[in-house]
């Protein structure tokens, strides 16, 4: 995260105000502002590819997916982000009547580069374990073939590593909306992958 210059703190009110007028989107984390860099062309390719694999295999089921455009909020950290995917089951919980922010994902899928993958892995992680609803996270790297998916174990709340594969043979398994997806499809269309 790199900060946007300030002069003061600023307010969640604020920040949703600021954020629903931008042209570009940041994040927001203790009343500080974070511009959000651009996608690389594999993180695009990446991520068009689960929406479609995870937005397809969800109709008709009582769980939606939303793109990297849905705003995430999580009250016990004040954190407000854009995950590359988020999948919500049952009842949808937004923050208010504008519904631009989902607040009761079950399932997190960010998609690392070589400038997010630290955060998206340490902190960041963090921070979406403080979300009550959130069984499963999702990280896949978009400038080599890996896939890992990490699950909260329901009656410890423990987090564990609990599927992950590294080649195109290979795939991970989301088990919350019981779906095997393979690395072939998720990296379909990729280049210049080391």
């Amino acid at each position: 995260m790199s900060a946007l210059p300030k002069t003061s703190y600023y307010t969640p009110q604020e920040y949703l105000r600021l954020e629903r007028e931008a042209n570009y989107k940041s994040e927001y984390f203790k009343g500080e502002i974070f511009a959000m860099a651009g996608a690389s062309f594999n993180h695009n390719i990446i991520n068009e590819n689960c929406s479609i694999l995870i937005g397809s295999y969800l109709k008709k089921k009582p769980c939606q997916s939303f793109s990297r455009d849905m705003k995430l909020h999580i009250p016990e950290n004040s954190l407000y982000t854009y995950p590359d995917l988020m999948v919500v089951c049952g009842d949808k919980q937004f923050l208010d009547s504008n519904r631009d922010v989902i607040m009761n994902p079950v399932v997190i899928i960010e998609i690392l580069s070589k400038t997010t993958e630290a955060y998206d892995r340490g902190e960041k992680f963090a921070l979406y374990r403080s979300i009550p609803t959130l069984r499963e996270y999702v990280m896949i790297s978009s400038t080599s073939v890996r896939a890992e998916v990490m699950r909260k174990e329901s009656e410890l709340g423990l987090w564990f590593l609990a599927s992950e594969a590294d080649s195109l043979e290979g795939s991970i398994s989301i088990k919350n909306i019981e779906l095997e997806l393979s690395l072939a499809d998720i990296y379909e269309e990729t280049e210049d992958l080391s």
